[in-house]
């Protein structure tokens, strides 16, 4: 009689701790892994001078990985400077006729000055005054007319500018600068190959923190808001390993559910796309398989 009592106490406890659990047994959700990818390509036209990038590498952000061949443009560049020079000399006879010229003008407004006060004390003549005004004019003249011959020095010193930033522009994009960190998924180049602008260079997305895309039914959209800690559970040698995670986006529209989903019934059903932040301690990888339990309380 003590021995049934004490089996019956175990059953009833047994029965106690599974009722506790999720009802179904069953996950709310199961969905695959996957991170931001990023394409990294070509900014610049070029051989491949310096490329220090493999797969799996976990790269910086601004982190210099090579470089296109840049000897092209520098050349151009030495030209344009060497142009610039010779248009600079001749802008600089152009401003030294001016200079002449503004002189004269300023010293014979000194003496129109000096003319007019002179006929004030009848000391001078109108025609000397209309000779000097007459001067005046002529070298006003001559300094437009230089000033007209040199616009378009001024003009072309300024294209030569723009070009020189655009080289240094291309100059600057042949550096190759890893803009995100993150670990590099596949190198699609390698040195000494000649590449061109767009061509892709490598791929990297940042697999701190992984996001797993479930698909949940209308009737649980109730149950989960942004922000909400979930569990999250992969498969592991002797059982499931869980995860903390954290609900960063709900899809506003429904869809049909993916063609991943293995039976045709629940393929066609209309369902909601979620994505579950997940800090990776390197176990999580691209592609990979997981369970989505929204209950952490009941499903540790």
């Amino acid at each position: 009689m003590k021995n049934y009592n004490y089996i019956l106490g175990l059953s009833i406890i047994a029965t106690t701790l599974f009722s506790c659990g999720n009802d179904s047994g069953k996950a709310d959700g199961y969905g695959n892994f996957e991170a931001t990818e990023i394409t990294i390509s070509a900014e610049n036209n070029g051989k491949l001078m310096q490329f220090d990038v493999n797969e799996g590498n976990t790269l910086e952000k601004e982190q210099f990985i090579g470089y296109i061949d840049t000897i092209p443009l520098a050349l151009k560049r030495e030209q344009l400077m060497v142009s610039k020079a010779v248009i600079n000399s001749k802008s600089k006879g152009v401003l030294s006729q001016i200079n002449v010229l503004n002189a004269k003008l300023k010293t014979a407004n000194t003496n129109k000055t000096r003319t007019e006060n002179l006929i004030k004390d009848n000391a001078g003549t109108q025609k000397q005054l209309d000779d000097i005004s007459g001067e005046i004019d002529v070298i006003k003249n001559q300094i437009r007319s230089v000033e007209i011959q040199n616009a378009p020095v001024v003009n072309e010193l300024k294209s030569i500018d723009v070009q020189l930033k655009q080289i240094d522009d291309q100059i600057q994009k042949s550096k190759i600068i890893n803009p995100v960190n993150g670990t590099v998924l596949t190198k699609y180049a390698e040195p000494n190959e000649i590449t061109a602008f767009g061509k892709p260079l490598y791929k990297i997305a940042d697999l701190n923190t992984m996001q797993l895309r479930v698909y949940v039914s209308e009737t649980q959209l109730a149950t989960i808001k942004i922000g909400q800690q979930v569990t999250v559970k992969i498969d592991d040698v002797e059982a499931m390993k869980s995860y903390k995670g954290k609900i960063s986006w709900i899809a506003s529209e429904a869809e049909f559910t993916p063609k991943i989903i293995q039976t045709k019934e629940e393929r066609v059903a209309l369902v909601y796309a979620v994505k579950i932040d997940v800090k990776n301690d390197g176990s999580l990888k691209i592609g990979m398989p997981a369970e989505l339990w929204i209950n952490n309380s009941d499903n540790k």
